[in-house]
């Protein structure tokens, strides 16, 4: 019944994660507590949701459609007296695997949980239900001249849920933060069916331990988000865009670390090196760039209409210098839209290369991005492999595209040396291994190389209090004990 396949295999479960088939009596157990019309345990239905945006997949067992926080406490306590594993799942718009179902789960789909609970305007927040689409929040606060500020490039569609659990970003953390910035308080179900509380509806507040914190970015792993109290910003009266061409990727870089050192905080500081560039030039996207464009700024201010000019030119005397080749500005919302084309074309346009993107989001020091963009060069050359770099450049949050062909054994070894090499330097740079898709099932093995054994362990132990028999995303977010 399981169907698994990636460039390996199904995820490896934690030990305490249960192999079990469902047998007519859970399900009926999960029926009764949600509805008929919320479990669905038919082929058609669960295909659709064994998978995520990786190219891994493992049928579930059944997929379970909530409709409020009473019902997946419900279902959780059910999960618990049968030992039944659960996956949870948002858009299943993830880049890591955190959304594939593990071997004989049940996926927790929270797409019917879309109602905005709340909206204070006057105390700028937003209370949602997981299932609440990022650009809906988004779009009522602006209603109010209001906006929140997380925009990861999924938010047409990714909903809240999925942002929390793995504190999702996007170009403009650069200035406002991630997603883990704007949580103000969270309702959660525990693995034990407890329901639970966390944070505050101030923007202050230290009574206890930061749970909302330490939940959101957990993945999936501690407890099921229910509902989120996510606090909201005054919209900025006006935004611009900046377009710097570059000879080379160090002049590009070089010119990241000076606007980085000075004071007007760009919102958004995106990077592209010459791949990038060659794989939109087909399409168009980059038909008015200068001869010679090997890298390519993308950079926006936003602020009062008044002060704006003013912090383009603070930016633009940051950036221009040795390499920069054409510096474009624009203020009005057509012109913003066509400087930003060939950023907003290049996902799609790198699949030329391959069939496969392996789209890793390392992160290292600013001052080391120069140095990293060379390497993964160097290592494309002797690997014999297409890699495009482009990313949050601002937060020093390079995505490493490794374009292959999945059916090439030979290649695809040569791709997982080259994933070994790049993970051990961006943590020999002081870096990180993600910034914002997560861990997931595709870099558990690599995290116990960034976080020591003592740390891990506390780390273990956390997630046995909140989950005590494993039943949340087992094979996800942790290495395997043995690893």
């Amino acid at each position: 019944m399981l169907s698994c396949t990636r460039i390996g295999c199904c995820p490896s479960p934690l030990p305490d994660s249960p192999h079990i088939m469902l047998s007519p009596a859970v399900l009926a157990a999960f029926r009764q507590v949600l509805g008929e019309d919320r479990v669905f345990a038919d082929d058609a239905t669960c295909a659709l949701y064994a998978h995520d945006e990786t190219p891994r997949h493992c049928t579930p067992e059944a997929v379970l459609f909530p409709d409020s926080h009473a019902a997946v406490v419900e279902l959780v306590r059910v999960a618990c007296a049968h030992r039944v594993a659960l996956t949870l799942r948002g858009a299943g718009s993830g880049n890591v695997g955190g959304a594939v179902p593990s071997p004989g789960s049940v996926v927790v789909s929270f797409e019917c949980m879309q109602r905005v609970l709340e909206f204070d305007p006057d105390n700028r927040l937003i209370v949602v239900e997981a299932g609440v689409v990022t650009a809906e929040v988004d779009r009522i606060a602006r209603e109010a001249g209001l906006f929140y500020p997380p925009d990861p490039g999924s938010s047409l569609y990714s909903q809240i849920g999925g942002n929390l659990a793995m504190n999702a970003a996007g170009p403009r953390a650069v200035k406002y933060g991630t997603t883990r910035d704007y949580v103000l308080g969270l309702r959660a179900v525990t693995g034990s069916g407890d329901e639970i509380r966390t944070g505050c509806r101030t923007t202050k507040g230290v009574t206890g331990l930061d749970l909302t914190r330490l939940l959101v970015g957990s993945e999936g792993t501690l407890a099921l988000i229910t509902e989120a109290t996510l606090k909201l910003l005054p919209a900025p009266e006006a935004v611009a865009s900046l377009r710097l061409c570059y000879a080379d990727n160090r002049s590009a870089l070089d010119a990241v670390g000076r606007v980085m050192r000075q004071p007007v905080m760009p919102r958004a500081l995106e990077f592209m090196d010459q791949r990038a560039i060659e794989a939109i030039r087909p399409s168009g996207a980059a038909s008015d760039l200068p001869a010679g464009t090997r890298a390519l700024l993308m950079v926006e201010a936003d602020g009062t209409a008044d002060g704006l000019a003013q912090q383009t030119d603070a930016l633009i005397a940051a950036l221009e210098g040795a390499g920069c080749l054409e510096i474009r500005r624009a203020f009005d919302a057509a012109e913003i839209a066509r400087l930003w084309l060939a950023r907003k074309s290049l996902s799609h346009a790198i699949k030329q290369f391959a069939p496969l993107k392996i789209n890793e989001d390392v992160v290292v020091p600013v001052t080391q991005l120069a140095g990293f963009v060379d390497f993964v060069d160097a290592l494309a050359h002797t690997q014999r492999l297409p890699i495009v770099s482009f990313g949050h450049a601002g937060n020093g949050n390079l995505h490493v595209n490794l374009m292959v062909h999945p059916d090439d054994a030979e290649e695809m070894a040569r791709t997982r040396a080259s994933l070994d090499a790049i993970m051990d330097r961006v943590l020999a740079l002081g870096g990180t291994l993600s910034g914002e898709h997560g861990i997931g099932t595709e870099k558990r093995r690599f995290l116990d190389r960034e976080i020591d054994p003592p740390t891990l362990a506390l780390m273990r132990a956390i997630k046995q209090q909140f989950d005590p028999q494993g039943l949340l995303n087992p094979g996800k977010l942790f290495p395997d004990p043995t690893h």
